[in-house]
C-alpha cells in the first residue's frame, strides 16, 4: 500500500510492503507529521515554535519535543563548528533544518515498532526506508540532475540507511552560510548525503550545504557517512565510499 499527502507544506509519500499494513496505519504516520508541522512550523500563528519566537512562551512552558529539538540543533552546532545553527535575524529560531529528518526518522520508528520491516518513507526528497521493497530488493533512490528534474544522474540502493538532499534548484536560495553574515551559497546546487538514518544524513547534508565546496571534504571525514556533490559548473564529486550504493549494470 502506498499514500501521498501535503503536510508540512510538501508532499509526503509512505509505501508499506507488508500485507497486514491498513488505512488506520497511514492515518497514523500522517497524524504524526500534522502534529510536527503544528508545532515546528514557522508559518503557523498557532504553533509552539511561533509563540517562542513572539516571546509569549518561556523555556519552562515548552514541550519535551521543543527542548529535544533545541539540544540536538545546539549539538548539530557545535559538530558542525557553527555551520548549523537555528537562530535566525533578531533572535528568532528556525529549527526546520533538523525538524524534517527528525520527524522522517520517528515516524518511521512508529512503523517499526508496530511491526512493519518493509517501508519507506518520502518527505519532500528526504528519505527513510527499511527491509526491502515490494520486488523483494533494496529500495533504490534516485539523486536528481538539478538541471533536468526527469532525470536521475546516480541511483543509490539502501535498506536502513537514510538519503538526505539538500539544493537551491527546486526552492531556490533557502540554505545560507552563518559564519559569513547568513550569505547564500551559491557555489554547489546540490548535496546528497548517505547516513545510518535520516536523521543524521538530514543534519548533516544542511549544514554541509552551507559549507560550499568544502561540504564534500567535511562529508568524507564523517565516520558512516558518504556524500554526491554537484557544483554550479556542473561537477560531480562524491565521497570515496559513495559508489558502494551503487549497483554495477543499472542505468545511472
Amino acid at each position: 500500500m502506498k499514500q501521498t499527502r501535503v503536510l508540512m507544506g510538501m508532499p509526503i509519500t509512505v509505501e508499506i510492503v507488508d500485507a497486514k499494513a491498513t488505512a488506520a496505519t497511514f492515518d497514523t504516520v500522517f497524524e504524526y507529521f500534522r502534529y510536527v508541522d503544528e508545532t515546528f512550523s514557522t508559518y503557523k500563528d498557532t504553533s509552539e515554535i511561533t509563540a517562542i519566537n513572539k516571546g509569549v512562551l518561556p523555556q519552562e512552558k515548552w514541550s519535551a519535543d521543543m527542548k529535544l529539538i533545541f539540544a540536538l540543533a545546539e549539538k548539530t552546532r557545535v559538530e558542525t563548528n557553527g555551520f548549523f545553527d537555528i537562530r535566525t535575524a533578531g533572535d528568532r529560531y528556525d529549527p526546520s533544518g533538523i525538524v524534517k529528518g527528525w520527524a522522517i526518522w520517528k515516524a518511521a520508528e512508529i512503523l517499526k515498532n508496530d511491526g512493519f520491516e518493509n517501508f519507506y518513507i518520502d518527505a519532500g526528497g528526504d528519505i527513510q526506508p527499511h527491509g526491502l521493497n515490494a520486488k523483494r530488493k533494496k529500495w533504490a533512490v534516485g539523486i536528481k540532475n538539478p538541471w533536468n528534474e526527469q532525470e536521475n544522474v546516480k541511483i543509490v540502493h539502501v535498506t536502513t540507511e537514510g538519503v538526505a538532499t539538500s539544493g537551491t534548484y527546486i526552492r531556490g536560495h533557502h540554505i545560507y552560510d552563518p559564519k559569513h553574515g547568513n550569505r547564500p551559497v551559491d557555489e554547489i546546487v546540490s548535496l546528497t548525503v548517505i547516513g545510518p538514518n535520516i536523521y543524521e544524513a538530514d543534519r548533516f547534508a544542511t549544514a554541509a550545504f552551507a559549507m560550499g565546496r568544502e561540504a564534500i571534504n567535511f562529508i568524507e571525514h564523517l565516520d558512516g557517512f558518504e556524500g554526491y556533490m554537484i557544483d554550479k559548473e556542473k561537477t560531480a564529486t562524491l565521497t570515496s565510499g559513495f559508489e558502494r550504493y551503487t549497483i554495477p549494470g543499472i542505468k545511472k
